[in-house]
């Protein structure tokens, strides 16, 4: 058995189911709106192709919001389980966020999807497109607190470290709903998940076209498909560019690790589109780079440097130094709550008392820490360079493809002749993994470049776990695949059988 030792088993476990769930809701959020789209045009011109448009994506959308359910509880449950300090230390922060995901968000959803089923005949036409849209507000709803949730981690505003309780508080609600990570984490999260939709729609029809079936329900579905998609991969690229710039002011060590940038960038700097990273020399070889587009993604400016990893160690060490006096300050305010002076020294350096923390890892007390111990723990913070610079640019290659794939799908559908067009055809038909490709390496480059922090420069992630043996998480780690594993079949297998069902007869028997 591999010997991984109980932090990194939880961040695998966590991971793992993570990325899991997350095969699910990108395709939720694309669906729905996609559904609103079509059912509008249905009451609109009152054409029963649109009806059944609506009713055979619903019921693929039914499926695969099941499995975003059942894929989606266990992670919450984690932080109970294998999270326990993380949820005690942020608990009163991110707690609130997550129940506000659960009562606001998930039972409107659970609610309108059910009357979207089962309302077709029950309720007006107007109705039931009130009711389908508002699943489709609900979903992206739903979406909002877990990401609001998610760049809290990234980006903690709105809240303090309190001495007297020893846990992080909250101190504002409005900094923490207006973040400005969340807010671009979010519109670009939910226009991938257009794209997911859009693709999986352009996909499935392009499948009907090939094979001669369903053609005029493919063709309108295509062009649906085209028209959202073309503008919601125009959204993420641009959008991207808000995150590049929140990540520049927030989390500068992350934007250095995407770039493979030890040295500090003098402006304007420029973007590395490919390039060989030497982590063991603190360089890139082979560097191909667009002048100054780094810095206009980055700082939106032409004179502001940015700085690279070596700079960002040494600025650690000093912030490191800052919090060994935080930490000394709050260990004698423990035993004497009423001292003034310690109280305004630790509120002096409480902001660094996070990096302090770094060195519980290698060396226990925090106070005395020698040169080489602080170097160490400086150097903690830089993530793995390699994945993430890697990632980052088979992720924007993709974004830049899903633009081009759905412009041609839009023009060709514009002048009706997209079945004139097999390898399009088939190229639409291979490319339906993609998007999740592009998304699934998104959130390994947000959350592995982040570490080693769980809450950024507040907590730790190794001090985050629960006091657990490794055996036990491997036990359901192991529960984790199979259980998952036997819900990726019924996925697979129930998607498949109905798209070859094909429209109408699927939603017949999907009933």
């Amino acid at each position: 058995m591999i010997n991984l030792d109980v932090v990194q088993l939880s961040r695998l476990q966590f991971g793992l189911t993570a990325m899991y769930h997350f095969l699910f809701v990108p395709l939720t959020l694309g669906l729905s709106f996609l559904l609103a789209i079509m059912e509008s045009v249905y009451v609109m011109t009152n054409r029963p192709i649109w009806r059944d448009m609506t009713k055979f994506w619903g019921l693929l959308f039914g499926i695969n919001f099941a499995m975003g359910v059942a894929t989606g509880v266990t992670l919450e449950f984690q932080f109970g389980t294998n999270w326990a300090y993380y949820s005690h230390y942020v608990g009163d922060i991110f707690g609130s966020l997550l129940a506000i995901e659960g009562l606001m968000a998930f039972f409107l959803e659970a609610t309108f999807i059910g009357l979207f089923f089962f309302g077709w005949d029950k309720i007006s036409k107007i109705q039931h497109l009130t009711v389908t849209w508002l699943l489709a507000i609900a979903t992206n709803f739903s979406a909002l607190w877990i990401l609001i949730a998610n760049a809290w981690m990234q980006n903690p505003v709105g809240s303090a470290f309190n001495p007297d309780t020893m846990r992080m508080e909250l101190t504002s609600f409005y900094d923490i709903f207006f973040n400005p990570v969340a807010q671009s984490k979010f519109v670009h999260t939910v226009s991938a998940g257009y794209v997911t939709g859009a693709m999986f729609v352009m996909s499935v029809s392009a499948y009907y076209l090939l094979r001669k079936r369903h053609i005029a329900f493919a063709k309108r579905s295509i062009a649906v498909a085209a028209s959202f998609g073309l503008a919601s991969a125009l959204s993420v690229v641009v959008l991207g560019d808000e995150s590049g710039y929140t990540a520049t002011q927030h989390q500068k060590m992350k934007l250095a690790g995407i770039e493979a940038m030890w040295e500090t960038e003098p402006a304007p700097a420029g973007f590395t589109v490919f390039g060989i990273p030497d982590i063991a020399n603190h360089k890139t070889n082979y560097e191909v780079k667009i002048p100054w587009m780094l810095g206009l993604i980055a700082t939106r400016s032409l004179t502001q440097e940015i700085p690279g990893i070596k700079n960002l160690v040494e600025q650690s060490k000093v912030r490191i130094r800052n919090g060994i006096i935080a930490y000394d300050a709050l260990q004698q305010l423990r035993k004497d709550r009423t001292n003034e002076a310690l109280k305004k020294q630790f509120n002096a350096h409480a902001n660094d008392l996070g990096y302090a923390l770094l060195l519980k890892r290698r060396h226990e007390p925090v106070v005395g820490a020698t040169d080489a111990q602080i170097n160490q723990a400086a150097a903690d913070t830089i993530p793995n360079v390699a994945p993430l610079f890697w990632s980052f640019r088979i992720m924007v290659g993709l974004g830049l493809f899903f633009i081009f794939f759905f412009a041609f799908a839009f023009f060709t559908s514009a002048k009706k002749n997209v079945e004139r067009h097999p390898w399009f055809l088939r190229l639409a038909v291979a490319s339906l993994p993609l998007p999740w490709v592009a998304i699934e390496l998104g959130w390994f480059v947000a959350e592995n470049g982040r570490q080693p922090w769980a809450i950024e420069g507040v907590l730790p992630t190794y001090l985050a776990t629960s006091s657990v043996s490794a055996g036990n998480v491997w036990i359901t780690l192991i529960g984790f695949v199979v259980f998952y594993t036997v819900l990726a079949i019924v996925d697979a297998y129930l998607m498949i059988k109905y798209v070859k069902l094909g429209p109408v007869d699927a939603f017949k028997k999907g009933h």
